[in-house]
């Protein structure tokens, strides 16, 4: 039988810019992928399951609630119409028919309003909200976020994530405690970050994880948090929440790839700079071409390989080098939000030694090969 890549026409992938959506962000263990398949081949009663999956979660990492959705984006959506719906019959059948009359501004730090794949602001209004921006986009400070507070807000929003700005802006436990003095919730999506307690635990009302990221489930998401809001969450599955149902399938999954999270040993920061150094020393080789470790800045444990080329040595702009190793014979994925300024990231959590070499071979023969600037 032909390969799924042959059948399809399709290119395979090295991918060195994480966990990304564009690429199928991550590749579930053995035991999750069966999980799923037992998921798919078995009937269910959805609430039930829905609700039991949700306990199970919520028992296993300490919090009250919990529910799996379809991804981290849908979560957002759900979230923000679960604090403006609440328990309202009618606007649950009719959130986007009418002007609203009860609080639905969710204030958001302006370095928080970012396009991850999407724009935030395109979730929010998904879930009936106004976005309303608190502060600067380079400084928000509790005094700045409680100022945009009126009382047509609905809650604040906190996009913890490396998109955002990270100087001068409030931390999640600064939010909660402006939250808390003015009597809304805070929702924090946490979609990548690796650590499945903490953001709960400093505040949150609802916290809001991908599955497929960090936790490498199936494609799906994850709200944890106070009873109250996580059972509003769950009524919108009979509101907005229709359009994006997750299947029994990605709930089973999620769930036992949780499990699996909690007590299989993470790779390190300093297992990933093993990993990469001798990549980094054969870029440092290239002419025109410095490579060293640089760390996250959302603060994770993740470390990366920054590539930084002078383009008046290598003869190609970044982003057009960039471009060029996407469409080889293999497309190879880096992270390229700093290209304009001639650096790009490789994230090795995905990749091995031998992908590793066939990325250094493919930048030397590009740059071998000469361009114009």
């Amino acid at each position: 039988m032909s390969s799924i890549y042959e059948k399809y026409d399709l290119k395979q992938v090295i991918n060195a810019s994480g966990r990304m959506t564009i690429l199928g962000v991550s590749t579930p263990s053995a035991d999750v992928v069966e999980t799923v398949s037992y998921g798919l081949n078995h009937y269910f009663e959805i609430k039930d399951l829905v609700n039991k999956t949700g306990a199970y979660i919520a028992k296993l990492l300490d919090v009250e609630s919990a529910v799996v959705v379809s991804c981290a984006s849908a979560g957002i959506a759900q979230s923000v119409a679960a604090v403006i719906v609440k328990d309202n019959d009618w606007l649950l059948d009719n959130l986007h028919a009418a002007p609203l009359t009860v609080p639905h501004d969710i204030v958001v730090p302006k370095g928080h309003n970012v396009n991850f794949g999407a724009p935030v602001g395109a979730m929010v209004a998904l879930g009936g909200g106004r976005l309303v921006e608190a502060g600067y986009s380079n400084e928000c400070s509790p005094e700045q976020l409680a100022a945009a507070i009126t009382p047509t807000t609905a809650a604040l929003l906190y996009i913890k994530s490396h998109h955002c700005v990270q100087k001068s802006h409030l931390s999640v436990e600064q939010a909660a405690v402006v939250a808390r003095k003015h009597g809304i919730p805070l929702i924090v999506d946490a979609a990548a970050e690796e650590d499945l307690q903490c953001y709960y635990q400093m505040g949150a009302d609802l916290v809001i994880y991908s599955g497929a990221k960090a936790i490498e489930g199936p494609t799906s998401g994850l709200v944890i948090g106070r009873t109250q809001y996580v059972e509003w969450v769950k009524r919108q599955s009979n509101g907005i929440g229709r359009a994006m149902k997750v299947g029994k399938e990605g709930i089973l999954g999620l769930t036992q790839a949780i499990e699996n999270y909690l007590v299989q040993p993470k790779t390190t920061g300093a297992e990933m700079v093993a990993n990469m150094t001798p990549f980094i020393d054969n870029l440092n080789t290239l002419n025109g071409v410095s490579a060293r470790v640089v760390w996250d800045a959302a603060g994770r444990d993740i470390a990366r390989a920054e590539i930084k080329f002078d383009e008046a040595v290598t003869q190609w702009p970044t982003g057009e080098l960039v471009q060029a190793l996407k469409t080889g014979d293999i497309a190879i994925y880096f992270r390229g939000y700093k290209a304009n300024e001639g650096i790009i990231e490789a994230d090795v959590r995905s990749v091995s030694a031998d992908q590793l070499h066939i990325i250094f071979s493919r930048i030397k023969a590009l740059l071998s090969g000469g361009k114009r600037a």
